[in-house]
């Protein structure tokens, strides 16, 4: 049951945790914010940590830990092979996934690379129901090709769809009659599509993917990096399943994938990843990379102190009442933006909430990246960093030609158990503020674009000088205030 509580007439989500480990902050003034982000070269990756006052670009990694997952590390055997550690992991993953077979590695991109240099090849065809960054990286970098078969719904911005993740199964029987099932090495299906909202992905849908991709002989991957938020929505929205436990919607899913690979810095709360199957053949076809790329068979990159905190994370992942913070806290954050009147994605999904940087920014072309734009004019107003999920994390196509991507959001990450409600109203706040500001937000351009994974480390300045005329707009409204 989700745990929410009524002041005053209004719904808010309540923590169901208490803290007991704090981290200092710090709220720098907006003239110093406003230097950070020239010198991160408007990249909010590229800003110190020193100078953000609320990250929120992302939850990789960055999940708070329980009691429980701390004190497990501190039992942890390094041994180089034959670890009682891998042996804890890999029993716990055989009990939450159903899957006889464990592949450790560092975290969930490079099981991408494991599962694209093994199947992957020049003429390739991967669809999927919508990209990730790093797997259309390894897939492309292989001569893949990716098709996204997501259904119209899955971009639209304001929608009552509960699973805007789902795959059109119309679209994947007709790839597969066009590219024919023998270049098709495998379908991969993202548990909430990380780029256009954390949107999830129905037990229904991921049943009728498998049956059709099984009845070509395509094998079904699952990402099941951002499961757990998925699971809290099959539970909420999928009212055959309302009532199932947490550990029997994972089977299910689980039943509906011949391999799971999940990045640990999201499902699990700590730091790792792995690929899991019940196909002897297909442990075999990727086991050789794992050593070869990432470390012995029996910890994969990882550290056994982070693996002794997984197999208690994925635990508490089966508890009903830590999956469903992280979806509460989202909703409540999207649905006081939305009565604001900000253009948010709708219905709220994992991971985070997603602004549409498209509505917020209407005057500023899309060539000009109004999303990576946005970003760093919410972290010169309020000190919180988002992420920009737009046409800035595309790449370009082999010609040089740049694609648009199909939504251009900020997403304000909310790494669970990390923020109390009071530092989401203030990013609430902020946000308003520089909604009703907007239009002194203008777009950027590049000074020094990577040829991979550009967002990440890339350089760029502002379209003109709109930058000092929200500093100055700044002091004006709020004065000395930070």
């Amino acid at each position: 049951m989700a745990k929410v509580a009524y002041f005053s007439g209004q719904k808010f989500p309540l923590e169901m945790h208490k803290v007991r480990i704090i981290q200092k902050l710090t709220l720098l003034p907006v003239e110093d914010r406003l230097k950070a982000i020239e010198g991160a070269g408007y990249n909010t990756f590229l800003l110190e940590n020193k100078d953000v006052f609320l990250d929120m670009l992302t939850d990789s990694g960055v999940n708070a830990m329980s009691d429980n997952q701390q004190a497990a590390m501190l039992v942890a055997d390094d041994a180089y092979a034959g670890s009682a550690t891998f042996t804890r992991l890999h029993a716990k993953l055989q009990e939450f996934f159903g899957m006889e077979y464990f592949l450790p590695c560092h975290q969930g991109r490079a099981a991408e690379h494991i599962l694209s240099r093994a199947y992957v090849e020049e003429g390739s065809v991967v669809p999927m129901n919508y990209h990730f960054t790093t797997m259309k990286a390894h897939v492309t970098a292989c001569g893949g090709e990716l098709v996204e078969l997501l259904g119209p719904e899955g971009v639209a911005v304001t929608s009552q769809d509960p699973f805007k993740g789902d795959t059109e199964l119309a679209a994947l029987e007709a790839l597969i009659k066009e590219r024919g099932a023998e270049n098709i090495p495998f379908f991969r299906v993202e548990a909430g599509t990380n780029l256009i909202g954390g949107q999830p992905v129905s037990l229904a849908n991921y049943r009728a993917v498998y049956e059709l991709c099984s009845k070509h002989g395509i094998k079904v991957v699952l990402d099941a990096s951002l499961l757990a938020d998925n699971l809290h929505f099959i539970k909420a929205r999928e009212p055959e399943f309302a009532n199932w436990s947490v550990a029997d919607i994972t089977l299910a899913i689980a039943e509906c994938a011949d391999i799971i690979y999940f990045s640990a810095r999201k499902l699990g709360f700590g730091r790792g990843g792995g690929i899991c199957t019940n196909s002897k053949e297909v442990y075999s076809d990727l086991r050789s990379w794992v050593p070869m790329f990432e470390g012995f068979l029996t910890y994969g990159g990882m550290s056994v102190r982070e693996m002794e905190a997984i197999t208690v994370g994925l635990d508490e992942t089966l508890d009903e009442d830590m999956i469903n913070q992280g979806p509460l806290f989202i909703e409540h954050f999207v649905d006081e933006m939305d009565q604001r009147g900000i253009p948010v994605i709708t219905p709220p999904g994992g991971l985070g909430a997603h602004i549409d940087a498209r509505g917020f920014l209407d005057h500023v072309d899309q060539r000009q990246y109004p999303s990576g734009a946005l970003a760093a004019a919410v972290y010169v107003a309020s000190g919180v960093r988002g992420m920009e999920r737009g046409t800035l994390s595309e790449q370009r196509e082999p010609d040089g030609t740049e694609p648009l991507a199909h939504m251009e959001l900020l997403r304000l990450a909310l790494p669970r158990r990390v923020f109390t409600l009071s530092q989401v109203q203030y990013a609430i706040d902020r946000i308003h503020w520089l909604y009703a500001n907007r239009r002194l937000v203008g777009g950027l351009e590049w000074i020094e674009e990577p040829p991979i994974l550009r967002f990440f480390y890339g350089l760029l300045r502002p379209v003109g000088d709109w930058q000092h005329a929200l500093v100055a707009k700044f002091r004006q409204d709020f004065g000395d205030s930070l």
